[in-house]
């Protein structure tokens, strides 16, 4: 896939998914379209040979296992996540102030609060309904943050805006009076009553398409770069692959890393283990067998890292200065809030080579307290050997982010030759 047509698939990826839940079923119909197979989990598993996916809530496990795998077969997986920072719906969310009808939200992760301001939002997630069924919805653009006007605050300009997040960032929606419910609306997309929900988890999303820009078109904005870039690298690399692999292609896009991932489908939950010991247990691994295919196994943790800024260069390292375009990130930290050591350098290192694709190494500034990502709960939990990669980005947790139009597809080509090294 060239450059152009990823970047355009990335696009569609994005706008498809405006919550982790809607995310995991635009994999999963992907994946079908791909030959790959659902497995329930509540079910026994008949899944040797061939091409399976699984879904835990927001969260989705695909895998090839090619046809001579056996007990002691390594994996070699491809990790993201689903979810983005925002926010999202409270319990009795609809609510009336000075004649507005507003919606109660909660922050989710952490956010930059004001790239939020002034935007046509949505509703998207998961509502739950008496009967046990469940229905993803999304209600297109309905929601706005409307920022204070400078006529109203004179200071802001010199001073800096300063949001209260429980009192300055309610969404209005309409006006008050109205026979309105947020909940009501959000059944009656699927042609139920709002009675009928017991449960639901909705987030607050952008609705501003993906756009290539910039004077000769090489940059990419968007909403939900981080992480659904990894998410859908990985999943373009996975859907490329021959049944000609001689390990278990995995990829592992879990959910709830912003806020910690640990939930049962995130990467610190036993979603990963679970897969992996059943697929174990599908080709007849011992309990040793089990610890031996894990020991020979590499993760490919990948998230959205940052590009130097151009108005905050002082920010960075002085000597790793990562660009976009510049190719996807080898993240390190010597604290290990990045899982990269010297054996992963130079697994990613040969990987790059064989896609034929340049990489940058991103340390932060000394000065700059680092983030982290899936990668260290990943070889925490399983004790495999685990690279920390992304792609460059600039306004990294903004409702817009910005990245290289090259990096996705120079990224999933990294990740297509991590996934099946040539002999």
């Amino acid at each position: 896939m060239t450059a152009t047509a990823h970047l355009s698939s990335l696009g569609a990826f994005v706008e498809a998914s405006p919550s982790s839940f809607h995310a995991a079923a635009e994999a999963a119909r992907q994946l079908e379209g791909g030959g790959f197979r659902p497995l329930d989990e509540t079910e026994a598993w008949d899944a040797g040979p061939g091409r399976w996916f699984v879904v835990r809530d927001g969260a989705i496990v695909a895998w090839v296992t090619p046809l001579g795998a056996g007990p002691v077969t390594p994996f070699r997986i491809v990790g993201a996540h689903t979810d983005s920072p925002g926010f999202a719906l409270k319990p009795k969310p609809t609510t009336a102030s000075n004649g507005w009808l507003q919606a109660g939200v909660e922050v989710y992760g952490g956010p930059l609060y004001n790239s939020w301001l002034d935007r046509e939002l949505e509703l998207a997630g998961r509502l739950v309904f008496r009967d046990g069924e469940t229905a993803l919805v999304r209600t297109g653009p309905v929601l706005r943050i409307p920022q204070l006007a400078v006529h109203l605050d004179r200071s802001v300009n010199a001073e800096g805006l300063k949001l209260d997040p429980q009192r300055h960032l309610n969404p209005v929606l309409g006006l008050a009076g109205h026979d309105s419910d947020i909940v009501g609306h959000l059944a009656g997309l699927v042609s139920r009553d709002g009675s009928e929900v017991t449960g639901y988890s909705v987030v607050v999303a952008d609705t501003q398409p993906p756009a290539r820009f910039g004077i000769d078109g090489t940059l990419f904005a968007s909403g939900r770069l981080d992480n659904l870039s990894s998410v859908h690298a990985g999943l373009a690399a996975l859907l490329d692959l021959g049944d000609d692999v001689d390990e278990i292609a995995v990829l592992a896009a879990f959910d709830h890393e912003e806020v910690g991932s640990e939930t049962r489908s995130g990467a610190s939950g036993p979603l990963l283990a679970d897969v992996l010991t059943r697929i174990g247990i599908g080709l007849g691994a011992s309990e040793t067998e089990r610890m031996r295919a894990l020991a020979g196994s590499w993760c490919l943790s990948a998230d959205a890292g940052h590009a130097v800024h151009p108005n905050y260069p002082d920010r960075h390292d002085p000597a790793n200065r990562p660009i976009v375009n510049g190719g996807p990130l080898l993240k390190i930290n010597a604290n290990q809030r990045y899982a990269t050591d010297a054996p992963g350098a130079a697994e990613f290192a040969r990987a790059c080579a064989q896609a034929g694709v340049e990489y940058q190494e991103f340390v932060s500034s000394n000065a700059v307290p680092c983030g982290s990502t899936i990668g260290p709960l990943t070889a925490t939990r399983l004790g495999i050997r685990t690279i920390d990669v992304g792609i460059p980005l600039l306004s990294m947790h903004s409702a817009r982010e910005l990245c290289g139009a090259d990096d996705p597809a120079a990224l999933s080509r990294a990740m297509g030759a991590f996934l099946a090294p040539a002999e």
